[in-house]
């Protein structure tokens, strides 16, 4: 149990952990390259460490020193490998795409609550290019087949990165073109890297087409995650001003900005750069009225993972706010609408779950209370941000899932 005491005021400069995304890629690409890379700022959290166990069994060399990896890659994985993917969905989907290609066979799984998640959105488009991928009634463990894959256009019919992530990396190995069209544009962290390592991919609107490709390690300074700095962001909108350092802003990745907009929150933009083909800046927030307001389907997928907190800051803004179009929520590490619900009803605030997401009505004030986890880090993090701007605090139950993506989350609240 985690004790979070409420505060007038919290402000403070903030230098986050890498981007959990970029981490996961630059592992998992660079480990199946030709050549050697070093990754900087690497987030070590369990879920990225999840990856660089896979891929040490796959045949990687990957040395870590602090967040930095030295990795050298394998152009043959070994087969017959069980893959153990923790709670990462991240990992399993997209290695379950990168290893259908390698003519290998594999098993890849995980713990109770990954093996609670659906596979099958992943073995089925993955079948269209030939692959042969066997799910458990649809969920972990997976089980993968030696097979010859041919190219083919796969229709997403909801916009996800990582089943167009796992897609692509199977298309690497591919005969022909390969194409993958989302009907909104998920984050685009896969396309940018593969560009940069040499492979054949190009994308238009909301396609992305890959030819056989030989990768080339690359090496990669990873940029502060967005989804960890949102929490410190909001804080400062909700009470007082804060500084996110060396933030990656990609534009596949700020929905939590567009959500910002629509909400008040007064923000900038400093220092604004570009480094290994994604954009970075400093992120200055200061404490802002806000009110209520409406999202929908075409707003979700730059926004998924910080849904929860978004949710959160409706129930301090004035008036009512409907978020819609969110189902892929009720499939992340918990169902995050039922629990999202929860914590705001159980700080005072009042939540209507709707199947595909929420509709909150603002006051503006919450007094705290006690808040479970449910063992879900953006659970877990959204907590802790509405107990230090509720008027009593309260207790937090199961925080130790914040070290899946934010290892030291609770030690930077107290600084």
């Amino acid at each position: 149990m985690q004790r979070i005491q409420s505060r007038e005021y919290f402000s403070g400069e903030f230098e986050l952990p890498g981007d959990k995304s970029i981490t996961h890629r630059a592992v998992m690409l660079n480990g199946g390259a030709d050549g050697e890379a070093v990754v900087t700022n690497a987030l070590m959290g369990e879920d990225c460490v999840s990856t660089i166990s896979c891929m040490r069994a796959l045949g990687a060399k990957i040395d870590v020193d602090g967040r930095t990896l030295h990795v050298k890659g394998t152009s043959e994985f070994q087969s017959g490998k069980e893959l153990n993917c923790g709670n990462s969905g991240t990992t399993i989907r997209l290695l379950t795409g990168y290893v259908a290609g390698k003519r290998i066979e594999a098993t890849l799984f995980g713990d109770a609550s990954l093996s609670s998640r659906p596979m099958k959105r992943v073995a089925e488009p993955l079948a269209l290019l030939g692959a042969k991928v066997k799910t458990t009634d649809g969920h972990a463990p997976v089980y993968v087949s030696p097979s010859d894959l041919h190219g083919a256009d796969v229709k997403l019919n909801v916009a996800s990165a990582q089943v167009k992530s796992a897609v692509l990396l199977a298309g690497l190995s591919a005969d022909g073109e390969t194409s993958v069209s989302e009907p909104v544009k998920s984050r685009d962290h896969t396309e940018r890297m593969l560009a940069a390592m040499g492979a054949n991919i190009y994308g238009q609107g909301n396609t992305v087409c890959v030819k056989r490709s030989t990768l080339r390690a690359v090496d990669v300074c990873v940029p502060s995650d967005i989804s960890s700095a949102a929490y410190f962001m909001a804080l400062g909108a909700l009470k007082g001003e804060t500084l996110c350092k060396n933030v990656g802003v990609n534009p596949t990745r700020t929905g939590i900005l567009t959500a910002f907009d629509r909400l008040g929150v007064e923000y900038s933009l400093l220092n604004q750069r570009i480094s290994g083909g994604e954009d970075i800046a400093d992120i200055l927030v200061k404490k802002s009225h806000l009110h209520g307001i409406e999202l929908t389907a075409e707003d979700i997928p730059a926004m998924i993972d910080e849904l929860p907190l978004v949710a959160l800051l409706c129930a301090f803004a004035e008036g009512e706010s409907r978020i819609t179009g969110a189902k892929e929520l009720r499939v992340k590490e918990s169902d995050r609408i039922r629990t999202t619900a929860e914590l705001i009803h159980n700080l005072g605030g009042e939540c209507e779950e709707l199947p595909d997401g929420f509709i909150i009505r603002g006051k503006k004030k919450l007094q705290g209370g006690n808040i479970d986890s449910y063992l879900d880090h953006r659970i877990a993090m959204t907590g802790a941000v509405g107990l230090i701007a509720s008027e009593n605090g309260g207790n937090i139950y199961r925080p130790e899932c914040c070290a899946i993506s934010f290892p030291d989350f609770f030690e930077k609240l107290g600084k």
